[in-house]
């Protein structure tokens, strides 16, 4: 079942002052992988559930970035963080469906979403959203947890999958739904420290028939 926008505003509200020092800090090596291909590029990246901001630091100062989130609540912490921080190189934070993106097409080199699609509604929406605003050849960068990939977690996985509402997330989401996309290529796919349980996946923006 897919979870709804209320129980994700719940859950995020509660996760928002303390979410940097328990999932923030088992998530950070996905953050650090896609920031590290934008920094090597260069250009724009959009962050689609950007949270508490915790992949901000890690862009290069000539790296312009956007993000957006449906949680008010992490966005502020997302916002003290630029403050506190004295980041020049973030465009906006917004307020922002990930389903329906107020971005005109091809407007972003990169599109990254960290640990978002399990938890978002309609995935495969949002991961249409997400091509439609890369240009081609740019890049989408994923880093989620995805059932059965990690050694000797299925356990828990079964175990946590009723309590999907109340983490934020699902862990027994499969990473079939955000692979065969006809706009996206696969060009790298790793499983993360610490202990695996997160994969990034790289996909360059593709050209379709009748569309570019």
């Amino acid at each position: 079942m897919p979870m709804q926008e209320d129980a994700i505003r719940r859950s995020y509200r509660r996760w928002a002052p303390v979410y940097d020092l328990t999932f923030g800090r088992i998530t950070q090596g996905g953050r650090i992988l896609a920031a590290r291909h934008v920094n090597l590029q260069g250009g724009s990246v959009l962050e689609v559930g950007i949270g508490t901001g915790l992949a901000l630091e890690f862009y290069g100062p000539h790296v312009r970035v956007t993000g957006i989130d449906l949680s008010e609540d992490m966005l502020r912490e997302a916002e003290a963080r630029v403050r506190r921080r004295g980041l020049r190189n973030v465009d906006g934070l917004y307020p922002m469906d990930a389903r329906a993106i107020a971005f005109p097409d091809a407007s972003f080199d990169h599109v990254a979403a960290m640990h978002i699609m399990s938890v978002v509604p309609e995935p495969e929406r949002v991961l249409d959203e997400m091509v439609r605003v890369v240009r081609p050849g740019g890049s989408v960068l994923i880093a989620n947890h995805f059932a059965g990939r990690a050694e000797g977690w299925s356990l828990a996985e079964r175990l946590a999958a009723p309590l999907a509402d109340w983490l934020g997330w699902h862990a027994d989401f499969p990473i079939e739904r955000v692979l065969g996309h006809p706009g996206l290529r696969l060009e790298e796919s790793r499983q993360v420290r610490p202990f695996g349980l997160m994969t990034f996946l790289r996909f360059r923006r593709v050209e379709t028939a009748g569309k570019t």
